[in-house]
């Protein structure tokens, strides 16, 4: 039997009985049931709301994102539903939009809207970061080409938000390697520095593989990095003092961003490495 399954098409079926019903399930949504033991997955939750529309409805945003790859989607997340049926359980979010054929796939057995699609839809709602980030996400894990998805918006010209796709698209990244890394690139953007290259490769005194590079110039050997770990193991700890010692003698100025750092100290410190760029 399926992880999650529609409970009354478990009992008719003899998969299982009420008592195991009872004592080993939980009610995900009314009819459907995952294990009671551990916590439900996002993948779990998914599945289970497809499954609660009586297997009709097609899968939109963040949910759609990653069941097409894309990494860094909240657990506890309310699943979207593209659907016109019943009212929404808590967790389920009923949205009624127009999707053509073309937008809609399969995957993992569950209908959801394509990588385009998905894209369209993340870049007119929410904040622009919260958008990039997402997409950002999104184009790391299924390679969405722009132009596509410009397209597509050409075909839902009315739609709320569509007017901001272009600018929203043209931030995205999918270079990025956390959403912590697009939040300090759009920092730097927002500023008014050089859009940053995004993980650049700079060769090791052994060769191959490069250190990479958060983000940074390479043509005035600026990078900026974003460490979100403040409790580093000691063996990782001397690789970083290695690895900086070297790009130092490399002409790097490294520029190292910890969780909680203000966005104008970001700028600040940035400033100044312009500033000693540029004596």
């Amino acid at each position: 039997m399926e992880r999650i399954f529609v409970g009354s098409e478990a009992l008719a079926s003899g998969a299982i009985n009420r008592y195991e019903l009872r004592t080993f399930y939980k009610r995900v949504f009314p009819d459907v049931y995952g294990p009671r033991r551990g916590k439900l997955t996002l993948k779990d939750r998914t599945t289970a709301a497809w499954l609660w529309s009586r297997r009709e409805a097609v899968v939109l945003g963040q949910a759609a994102a990653a069941l097409h790859g894309a990494e860094w989607v909240d657990a506890d997340i309310d699943i979207e539903l593209n659907w016109g049926g019943r009212r929404a359980p808590d967790g389920v979010l009923i949205r009624r939009e127009t999707l053509l054929d073309e937008e809609v796939s399969v995957v993992r057995g569950i209908a959801t809207t394509t990588a385009d699609r998905i894209a369209f839809d993340l870049a007119r709602r929410d904040s622009v970061g919260e958008a990039v980030a997402r997409l950002d996400a999104l184009a790391r894990a299924t390679h969405f080409k722009t132009v596509d998805v410009q397209e597509l918006a050409r075909r839902h010209p009315h739609v709320k938000g569509s007017r901001r796709v272009d600018r929203v698209l043209d931030l995205v990244d999918e270079r990025a390697a956390s959403p912590k890394e697009t939040w300090l690139r759009l920092v730097l953007i927002a500023a008014g520095f050089p859009r940053p290259q995004t993980q650049i490769a700079v060769p090791r005194p052994s060769g191959y593989p490069p250190y990479r590079l958060d983000m940074g110039w390479e043509d005035v050997k600026i990078a900026v990095e974003y460490d979100g770990d403040s409790h580093r193991e000691r063996r990782r700890w001397r690789r970083d003092i290695v690895r900086s010692e070297y790009l130092a003698r490399l002409g790097w100025i490294q520029i190292r961003i910890v969780t909680g750092t203000p966005r104008s100290e970001v700028v600040n410190r940035v400033r100044r490495a312009w500033a000693l760029r540029s004596q």
